[in-house]
């Protein structure tokens, strides 16, 4: 077995960030959808389920983010000029996004007038739809071979996003988000009617999950065919599918019998089986169909240089998030406006 040369490695350290961004900043996001969606004798129970599950760690789980685009601008400055030059739309749109979703967050939780509620629940809630939205339909836009990756070539700043196949990523995106964020919540609460709110949820955003990706796939034979072509020639193609689907009806059956603990285990195998599935039929390139991972990669001292410093980053961060989790995410949480007698 040769070994991987440290493009690959700086690569796979992206794919590996942003499977960590999707698993636990795309929950945050979903979580959010449903606040939004919060309705019944019980919304504002679930709102403060909702608060309580992301109020300790959602700023903290930025930090895989910031790790993919700083990889992304040293390691692959040549892919990111192509990205973000095409697709500075809507990454500009995630960015006020992210922004707007944090500081009504932050002013909803430390409002001691507690004046204007709702004005601060639909700041938060509404950037948390748009976001995985305009983060799946930049997806996309990479996976159609349709940036601009020369100097020669025009850039568009709209066209090529607005098109069927990015727009369905997005909202498949939206939907694996608000699946991840409704498994678990049934485990960020105790109570009983509470998780089976969630479990609804988690139910319905399962079985839409399917049929978006069943809508993407369709579209991707026209709009991104490189991608269907590596998943369907590729000899791990047909095992990266079966074992999706294994996983995504072992979520289904853990939510339907109350196996949470199950179903959250099974989620993040699935989700994390989408994403790297994807990426792996689309490789050898970072932005078909010009740019591969060693064609676009700076110099490979630089490359060496962002291994060591992320191993030695991995020491502190590792370990830092862990803490974080076992501090605040030990407990599940009894909301007071849910309890009995109030």
């Amino acid at each position: 077995m040769t070994a991987m040369a440290p493009s690959q490695v700086v690569a796979t350290a992206i794919l590996f960030a942003l499977t960590l961004y999707v698993l636990f900043g795309g929950a945050d996001f979903g979580a959010g959808v449903w606040d939004l969606l919060a309705r019944g004798p019980r919304a504002t129970a679930q709102r403060e389920v909702i608060s309580h599950a992301i109020g300790p760690v959602w700023e903290a789980n930025h930090v895989w983010l910031i790790i993919v685009i700083v990889l992304l601008f040293t390691g692959f400055p040549a892919a990111f000029a192509s990205i973000t030059t095409n697709l500075h739309v809507p990454l500009s749109m995630m960015l006020v996004g992210i922004v707007l979703r944090g500081s009504a967050f932050t002013f909803r939780s430390y409002d001691n007038a507690k004046l204007n509620d709702r004005r601060w629940d639909r700041r938060f809630s509404w950037p948390s739809v748009v976001t995985p939205v305009l983060l799946g339909i930049v997806i996309g836009a990479i996976a159609t071979g349709r940036l601009a990756t020369r100097p020669e070539q025009p850039v568009s700043l709209f066209s090529v996003w607005l098109t069927p196949f990015p727009l369905a990523v997005g909202l498949f995106a939206l939907a694996i988000f608000s699946f991840l964020a409704a498994v678990y919540l049934t485990l960020e609460t105790a109570d009983p009617s509470l998780q089976d709110d969630f479990r609804r949820r988690s139910l319905i955003s399962g079985v839409t999950v399917g049929i978006l990706a069943y809508v993407v796939y369709i579209l991707a034979r026209t709009e991104a065919p490189l991608v269907v072509r590596g998943l369907g020639a590729s000899s791990w193609g047909f095992v990266v599918r079966v074992a999706t689907g294994t996983f995504a009806i072992v979520t289904l059956a853990g939510l339907w019998f109350r196996r949470y603990q199950v179903a959250r285990a099974a989620v993040m195998v699935q989700v994390t089986l989408i994403l790297w599935g994807c990426a792996l039929a689309q490789y050898p390139y970072i932005v078909p169909p010009d740019l591969t991972v060693s064609g676009s990669a700076a110099p490979p001292q630089v490359q060496r240089l962002l291994i060591v410093t992320l191993a030695a980053g991995s020491l502190i961060l590792f370990p830092s998030i862990y803490y974080l989790f076992r501090i605040f995410k030990v407990h599940t949480f009894h909301p007071a406006s849910n309890r009995p007698g109030e």
